[in-house]
């Protein structure tokens, strides 16, 4: 089954009770996966770089302006890196390293913040190069929980429960992992991508 439901609608109070929602998917979630080609996953974000993630939600979407106990919410919700009951495998795009979110400093923090974090005992995090051949097409960034996977288009958000359906997402996660670099690979990527920001 397939499911979506309009940001206006999803965030008719503002950004913090739909942060406080994830949280509870995030805490319910044993082992989650997720692809974010073009900015950095949420759970990962530093304070500086969600703060500009969701004021630019506010102003797109005309919705409440919460955006401080939104990304209060947000830090919340990363606690699940660090109570040892969870694990994430993350593949982050190498365009994610590059999009322009606040600026240098920004930008700089939230790479220091990658190289801190990617050896997480909760955490596989990889690194999918430009130039990296993968066997499926290239498609948006997906978010996968035990019993559903999840996507955020411009204009809703959509859920899909089916399990032949999820069984084809897990596929094209293994795809994408194979091609991904890890360890010290990735943080020699995330390295070029701070030393870029540090020059910018």
């Amino acid at each position: 089954m397939t499911s979506s439901t309009p940001w206006q609608q999803r965030l008719s109070t503002g950004t913090e009770d739909i942060q406080d929602e994830v949280i509870g998917w995030y805490q319910r979630t044993r082992h989650g996966k997720a692809y974010v080609p073009n900015m950095v996953w949420g759970t990962l974000q530093t304070e500086a770089y969600a703060t500009v993630i969701l004021r630019r939600v506010v102003d797109f979407l005309g919705v409440p302006d919460d955006v401080p106990a939104g990304v209060a919410k947000r830090m919340e919700r990363q606690q699940v890196l660090y109570d040892g009951e969870h694990r994430y495998d993350v593949v982050l795009g190498e365009q994610a390293l590059y999009t322009n979110v606040g600026g240098g400093e920004v930008m700089c923090g939230q790479m220091e913040r990658l190289l801190r974090d990617m050896d997480l005992p909760s955490l596989g995090l990889g690194i999918l190069p430009a130039t990296a051949e993968f066997g499926i097409v290239p498609m948006p960034g997906f978010n996968m929980r035990e019993d559903r996977a999840v996507y955020e288009l411009v204009s809703c958000g959509v859920d899909i429960t089916d399990a032949g359906e999820l069984a084809l997402h897990h596929k094209a996660f293994d795809a994408l992992s194979g091609a991904a670099h890890y360890g010290d690979s990735a943080r020699r990527l995330i390295d070029k991508a701070l030393a870029f920001w540090r020059d910018a």
